[in-house]
């Protein structure tokens, strides 16, 4: 069994748990009451080279083995997932904040995103092609791309990541991996059911350690083939620059700007409880997080008393504590933009109709309270900016094709979200939204056997689903000619 993070977190490579060369470490802290949860092993460019370069060893053998092969592995590290889920959620509601039943379903839904992609793995499938010349024979077959380099935010560090690196595993690639710096120990937890699980000496690496120094060593790397990002556009913009220099394949799923869309004909009571449930979720810190709510003008007095009421009894605390709802934000520079987007949207004239304010009822954290504004213009910060805050501005429209433009009126394209019973409405909307995913009635679609990823300045291909599997595959085409 794994014994890495008894007392000390420590990184994963070249199938070894190690500390840093030079002995860095960083304290991973608990956001509801700023205490160091563990100190873990902080690293740099040298791990990562090292990490890439185990990688890159590991991957013709790993190339080699069968999609059963592969799969048996990836099975068996959900199962451990779920055999460990409670820990495993207690650390990831620790060191992120999340409320602990948030926590245990994202656990349970990357053990699901692990299971998924081990079957999926045997589905790579080739093609034949039938030949123009009868001395010819065409075919198509997949090739695993390489080493996989991936950098993952705080937010789901456990569901962000296996996304990544299950896919990448399952069609024999190699992968290392760089966690968030505040949310570590989830993908420690991970590694641990890795490595208990077989995953083969070199295959799967963590490196802990800044930004810059790995994304240099990723890019500067000749065997590594491919990066998956997550994260804020600003960054991906800048991968995508990097990439240039050695053509290196990018997945990138960016920043969001969802709309959420309510028609008349929708039950606003139930609608007002999914909007909210949509919005607070991981206190608004979620990439698809609705963030614009238009309401048809004729139910909008009703939805927003509704969503007011909701939002003022969200129970908040640490995530640990039961019944609790609404957990810290991540650290004290999110909050800090919170109250930046409050300010500026209230200097613009918008009017606060609960929350708008850090927490006065917590000695220690950072906790901010679920907000509701109405008044909303596109003059404020928080129409043009990612929020990632639980706030929820309220607008009214008067038709669908308003509405589309508006909704649409943003260079982000990752989510968008639709409430009515009315199916010529929603085919419409659908079809005339510019987002990647977009949730009919639904408020969490994301879901392992569907593509999950945006349009626009949203990113760059698609993760989940058939297509996040086609993502860490080369298509390689083969001509034969035959004797007469």
């Amino acid at each position: 069994m794994a014994t890495s993070t008894s007392d000390f977190g420590r990184m994963y490579i070249g199938g070894g748990w190690v500390e840093a060369d030079r002995g860095g470490t960083i304290p991973v802290i608990n956001p509801a009451d700023e205490t160091t949860i563990k100190v873990v092993a902080f690293g740099g460019r040298a791990e990562a080279d090292r990490a890439i370069e185990a990688a890159a060893k590991a991957f013709p053998a790993w190339r080699a083995l069968t999609a059963y092969d592969r799969a048996k592995i990836l099975k068996g590290t959900a199962d451990l997932m779920r055999q460990r889920a409670d820990t495993l959620a207690r650390t990831l509601t620790m060191e992120q904040g999340k409320p602990l039943a948030e926590g245990k379903a994202e656990i349970l839904h990357t053990a699901d995103t692990f299971e998924w992609f081990a079957e999926e793995g045997k589905r790579a499938y080739g093609r034949i092609i039938p030949p123009s010349n009868s001395l010819k024979r065409h075919y198509a077959i997949n090739h695993p791309i390489g080493v996989v380099g991936t950098i993952t935010p705080w937010n789901f560090p456990a569901a962000l990541v296996s996304r990544k690196i299950a896919p990448a595993l399952a069609v024999g690639c190699t992968v290392v991996s760089r966690p968030a710096e505040q949310t570590p120990l989830t993908m420690i937890g991970i590694f641990e059911c890795l490595a208990d699980a077989g995953i083969p000496l070199g295959v799967a690496n963590l490196v802990i350690c800044e930004a810059i120094p790995f994304a240099d060593a990723l890019f500067e790397h000749a065997a590594v083939r491919k990066i998956s990002f997550t994260g804020s556009t600003k960054v991906g913009k800048e991968l995508i620059r990097r990439s240039a220099d050695q053509v290196k394949r990018l997945s990138l799923e960016l920043g969001g700007h969802a709309p959420l869309i309510v028609f008349p004909d929708a039950d606003v009571n139930q609608v007002a409880q999914a909007a909210v449930i949509g919005k607070f979720r991981n206190n608004g810190q979620v990439c698809i997080a609705p963030s614009r709510f238009y309401v048809h003008e004729s139910i909008i007095k009703d939805f927003t008393e509704a969503a007011v009421e909701l939002t003022k009894k969200l129970k908040m605390g640490s995530g640990l504590d039961d019944g609790v709802q609404l957990g810290p934000m991540i650290e004290g520079r999110a909050l800090d933009k919170t109250t930046g987007l409050i300010e500026d949207a209230r200097s613009h004239g918008a009017e606060i109709l609960t929350g708008g304010n850090r927490s006065t009822r917590f000695d220690k954290g950072f906790f901010y309270e679920p907000t509701v504004i109405r008044h909303v213009d596109g003059s404020m910060r928080i129409m043009t900016e990612e929020p990632f805050a639980p706030v929820m501005p309220i607008l009214d429209f008067a038709n669908l094709d308003e509405v589309i433009a508006k909704a649409n009126a943003t260079p982000y394209g990752l989510a968008a979200y639709v409430f009515t019973n009315d199916l010529t409405v929603a085919t419409r909307m659908a079809e005339g939204l510019e987002a990647g995913i977009i949730g009919l009635n639904d408020p969490v679609p994301a879901t392992p056997q569907c593509p999950f990823g945006g349009m626009k300045e949203s990113g760059l291909g698609r993760e989940l689903g058939m297509e996040g599997l086609q993502a860490y595959l080369e298509t390689k085409y083969v001509s034969v000619g035959l004797r007469p």
